[in-house]
């Protein structure tokens, strides 16, 4: 019997992901590949990834028809502007009239957020656990480890942070976490699409049109550098998680809505070509 959350996460969602990240090193060491362990997490991102795509597609498609109607809730806001009850109506008619379901991004959130804190948790935990550790949690006796796993990655020990190897390794480790920004600013870049300018003497509410595109403007600076320190002090098995978490992201965001908001940035830089 399960006695609380704490109990079922662990054995539903945290034990079944380390077994898969036990069994995808044990195969990429069978065909004696180079850093096992780096490329086993790579593997399971992209397995986890995978498993939650149709959520994820759902999510994005969601939220791409709302950034679609938004032109369009600005203008009721505009007619409706001293009317809240109609402004609310009519709103809602609209999501109708357009099938889109204001909470239909919610629900893939939710189902996909214990799975990718399970999956942090993991990466956390199993570059520090020694031997004894990960083989008590093993299922098969057949994939338990004989031997101590390499935690290095192309010379990068997976169980270190930058801010303790700058000392050893010099500025070169801050790429690391100057690169888990740079994926995450492009990533979020991706899913803010650029509202069209204004027409004519038409004006938009001030207040609210000031505070929604200081918020963006934020939002697309603060998350990436957030990323970007979090990565300084986590360890660099937790980057490369992330960092292969974000290349499928940005992929799958492509699929959905293309450069979104970056396509602006692209098409300048093109035309300075």
């Amino acid at each position: 019997m399960l006695n609380s959350i704490g109990d079922a996460f662990h054995y539903l969602l945290f034990v079944p992901i380390i077994n898969a990240l036990v069994i995808l090193y044990q195969g990429f060491n069978l065909i004696h590949f180079p850093y096992a362990l780096g490329f086993a997490i790579i593997a399971l991102t992209i397995l986890i990834r995978f498993v939650l795509y149709p959520f994820t597609n759902s999510q994005l498609k969601a939220s791409k028809k709302m950034q679609e109607l938004t032109p369009h809730i600005k203008r009721l806001k505009e007619k409706h502007k001293n009317d809240a009850k109609t402004l609310q109506a009519e709103t809602m008619k609209l999501y109708k009239e357009f099938g889109v379901n204001p909470a239909a991004g919610c629900l893939p959130v939710l189902i996909q957020l214990p799975i990718i804190w399970a999956l942090y948790q993991v990466l956390q935990e199993a570059v520090k656990y020694n031997m004894t550790q990960i083989n008590e949690l093993i299922y098969s006796d057949s994939f338990r480890l004989t031997k101590t796993w390499d935690t290095t990655f192309f010379g990068l020990p997976l169980a270190q942070n930058p801010s303790n190897l700058i000392s050893t390794m010099g500025p070169l480790i801050l790429m690391v976490p100057i690169l888990t920004g740079v994926l995450q600013f492009i990533q979020t870049k991706m899913m803010f699409v650029s509202q069209p300018k204004q027409q004519g003497n038409v004006k938009p509410e001030k207040k609210s049109e000031d505070f929604a595109t200081a918020f963006q403007s934020q939002s697309l600076y603060i998350f990436p550098i957030m990323i970007a320190f979090f990565s300084y002090g986590f360890p660099i098995g937790l980057s490369l998680y992330w960092n292969t978490f974000t290349v499928f992201g940005i992929i799958q965001q492509y699929k959905i809505s293309g450069l979104g908001g970056l396509k602006e940035w692209v098409d300048k830089y093109g035309k300075r070509k």
